[in-house]
């Protein structure tokens, strides 16, 4: 898997899933735009692994839930790149309570992250792209979004519709030379799952075929494959990173 040359943005990138797929992307030669809300030090720290291994790489600071911020960030990409040849849709942030519990808020702000800000990168990105007649897609949703979840009913909402967005846009950018795909991990180590007690990841990983919990690097796997021109042929597929939760 080549990716000499292309420029990949990754929303979210500054750590978790985010990170890894930015430093395998680059491993395998993209340059990267690693994109961040919060985490200036962590999204610096990235971008400076990557420029070490000889690719060219910034990190940028936008909400991906407003139009403004996004317009910006692909203006601003735009002006250090030639192409935008790889899109990766990972921002994401989990407000978790019971239905009943739920406050609107935390409706309204996981549906304008994972889902809002989903499609905002994807429409905008996806102009310049089919102008190029070429481009990868790749949005980060979850099993979860496949399975639902109790208490998570706003996240399995969004990453449901992230579902639905990448097999639409899929459908509609195919013929100018876009592939759009999703990955769905499952029970993947992370700053949330690491907060939780053995007794609890004992229970999940009895509930995985494979025994374990999965790491990022196993995500960022699949989306690289995704990338490559050995993926060229496949578009609109939710591709299980879950070690058989869901079969």
């Amino acid at each position: 898997m080549n990716l000499s040359g292309k420029t990949a943005i990754i929303t979210g990138g500054s750590r978790g899933i985010g990170r890894a797929i930015a430093l395998k992307l680059a491993e395998k030669g993209a340059n990267i735009v690693v994109n961040y809300t919060s985490s200036p030090d962590k999204a610096t720290e990235v971008v400076e692994q990557i420029k070490e291994m000889g690719r060219e790489a910034l990190a940028i600071k936008a909400d991906v839930s407003k139009e403004e911020d996004v317009s910006s960030l692909v203006k601003e990409v735009s002006k250090q790149f030639s192409t935008i040849d790889i899109l990766i849709n990972n921002a994401g942030i989990t407000k978790d309570t019971l239905l009943i519990r739920m406050k609107d808020d935390d409706w309204d702000r996981v549906l304008d992250v994972n889902l809002k800000g989903t499609y905002l990168c994807t429409k905008l990105v996806a102009k310049k792209m089919m102008k190029q007649r070429s481009g990868k897609i790749v949005n980060i949703t979850s099993v979860v979004g496949i399975i639902g979840n109790a208490g998570q009913a706003n996240y399995a909402a969004s990453k449901a519709g992230v579902i639905g967005l990448t097999k639409s846009s899929a459908k509609e950018l195919a013929a100018r030379g876009v592939n759009v795909n999703a990955v769905a991990p499952g029970f993947i180590h992370s700053d949330m799952t690491d907060k939780l007690s053995d007794e609890v990841v004992e229970n999940y990983a009895k509930n995985i075929p494979l025994g374990k919990m999965g790491d990022p690097e196993d995500v960022a796997n699949a989306v690289a494959f995704l990338c490559s021109e050995e993926a060229s042929y496949l578009t609109g597929q939710v591709l299980n990173v879950d070690g058989g939760m869901v079969m």
